[in-house]
């Protein structure tokens, strides 16, 4: 049943051990290739390969010390998390309904860091989410304005769904390496946001700039700033991109995507995004003095 599954690649087993040994002892014979049917002469074939192995070696890895248990190893080929998942619980569906007595838990690294990804992914997004809300707290009191607390969540959060989405064309693949990227790339991308928001926030304050020119003042005093952090950023982690280590990898090259993508939204999505609001709010007062104006003409008509 295993090893007809599509991802398996081989299944190392002691039976199967036992009816080639079966099958070598009676002249290769494809009719003798199953397991003896007397326990002395399983046992004698069992000591005839084990006495056989080279020096050093022995079976513990696929039998116990009293010969009570095996062992079935599964070879599978390079597949995603999810997968590896689908064809663990398949195994213990099987062994839960067809031999009796057999029910037992997969266990490796794959299986593991398979399940651990998941809920590291699942953490991280809760963890990602709640950090984005609170970051949009602390801009709220250090800029002392509700409006752009809320509007810093947008451009802090479009850099990782663009680099995830990115991502998904190009590999498809998330795994425990690359489910920490949002929260590690936060920091940066929020550091960036921060600077420009102040700096646009400055010049409405105390230079009384219009938003068009308060986008151009934050650009003068930290365009350059964020074009320096960023290059140097990505240039180190396209260096970790380079390693053999897939993990690492994965990693760098994703990192390095998204910190790029975050100075693509702070230098061209922030400023029209602040530009917008800013010129709703200026129709909206247009609008009240305009209703002003006629309240009082009204006035003085009658």
């Amino acid at each position: 049943m295993v090893s007809q599954q599509a991802d398996v690649v081989h299944v190392n087993t002691i039976t199967d051990t036992m009816k080639r040994l079966n099958k070598n002892m009676h002249g290769d014979d494809p009719a003798y290739y199953r397991l003896p049917e007397e326990r002395d002469l399983a046992a004698q074939y069992l000591l005839l390969y084990e006495m056989s192995l080279p020096f050093g070696l022995d079976l513990n890895n696929t039998i116990n010390i009293d010969k009570s248990s095996t062992r079935m190893i599964v070879t599978i080929q390079s597949i995603d998390n999810i997968r590896i998942r689908e064809l663990e619980v398949q195994a213990q569906e099987w062994l839960a309904s067809e031999p009796p007595l057999m029910a037992e838990r997969g266990a490796s690294a794959t299986i593991m860091f398979a399940y651990i990804a998941e809920r590291n992914i699942k953490t991280m997004l809760v963890g990602t989410a709640f950090a984005m809300l609170m970051i949009a707290a602390v801009l709220m009191i250090a800029l002392k304005s509700f409006k752009f607390g809320m509007l810093s969540i947008i451009p802090n959060f479009v850099p990782a769904i663009m680099g995830f989405g990115i991502w998904a064309i190009i590999d498809g693949r998330v795994g425990l390496a690359l489910s920490v990227v949002a929260g590690m790339t936060l920091g940066i991308v929020v550091d960036d946001t921060v600077h420009f928001m102040s700096k646009y926030q400055w010049a409405l304050e105390k230079h009384k700039a219009s938003a068009q020119d308060a986008v151009r003042y934050a650009f003068s005093k930290v365009g350059t700033a964020l074009w320096v952090t960023t290059f140097t950023l990505v240039c180190g982690f396209l260096v970790l991109s380079t390693s053999a280590f897939e993990l690492n990898r994965g990693m760098g090259q994703l990192t390095a995507l998204v910190i790029a993508l975050a100075l693509m939204a702070d230098l061209t999505f922030l400023p029209a995004l602040l530009m917008k609001f800013a010129s709703q709010k200026d129709e909206d007062e247009d609008d009240e003095v305009e209703n002003t104006t006629d309240s009082d003409n009204a006035t003085v008509t009658a």
